[in-house]
């Protein structure tokens, strides 16, 4: 199915970007013969067009930019291909599908080094920007703790679109294949992420941010937990 003959609002919804289909039709490939893909992707389609139809209506559409690449439609329609292909795919291959859709951005911002004063500072700017554009649409609520030079950044979201949805349709048990990006984008600017929970598993999403070379990092290792997420103590 061509994607403008998905039955979508496209007045309040988006469709889903076009290096997420890429991935998607990738992950296809792998598990099946080349005269099922079409079906499959097909399926995948409709299934979204179908939560769609179901879902909250007030997220911005085109102008929120949480819903460009790998925000939270994308979000929605990985999840989509997970309900369809669910028995074949692998939880690495989940992570691999946000990752690449995540981190290009990242790997273009090496230069940056979280240890480094100035750098920390725009980081701070940069989530407090983002905390403005949240309070426009009240997608993610976020909140920005105050700079302090001698601690990590710190935030939070206490509401996450994605989540409500995996909550709402089931998918809850493939929300740490999505989450664990936020580890691997920090690394890429020699920073750290310390995060305790998720708005899936509790009433919040931490984010706690230092250098790589803080201290603060030995002080809480990460591990993974039973449901896949990347955690710390």
């Amino acid at each position: 199915m061509k994607d403008s003959e998905l039955q979508i609002d496209r007045s309040c919804h988006v469709l889903y970007s076009k290096p997420c289909k890429k991935e998607i039709l990738a992950k296809i490939a792998l598990h099946y013969p080349e005269a099922e893909r079409e079906t499959i992707w097909e399926q995948v389609q409709r299934q979204y067009a179908a939560f769609l139809s179901d879902w909250r209506t007030d997220l911005g559409g085109k102008k929120n930019f949480h819903n460009g690449v790998g925000g939270t439609y994308d979000c929605i329609a990985i999840m989509c291909f997970y309900d369809v292909c669910r028995d074949v795919v692998t939880f690495r291959e989940m992570e691999e599908i946000e990752e690449n859709l995540i981190l290009p951005s990242f790997r273009k911002l090496r230069f940056v080094d979280i240890n480094k004063p100035f750098w920390k500072k725009l980081m701070y700017r940069a989530f407090s920007t983002a905390q403005k554009h949240c309070d426009t649409w009240h997608d993610y609520e976020m909140d920005v703790a105050p700079y302090e030079n001698s601690k990590p950044i710190y935030y939070e979201f206490t509401t996450c679109p994605a989540a409500e949805f995996a909550k709402r349709f089931g998918f809850a048990d493939i929300m740490p294949a999505l989450c664990n990006v936020d580890y691997a984008s920090m690394e890429l600017l020699h920073a750290k992420l310390v995060r305790t929970t998720t708005c899936v598993d509790g009433c919040r999403c931490d984010y706690t941010i230092c250098g790589d070379k803080d201290p603060y990092v030995k002080e809480h290792p990460e591990y993974r937990d039973e449901n896949g997420y990347r955690r710390n103590k």
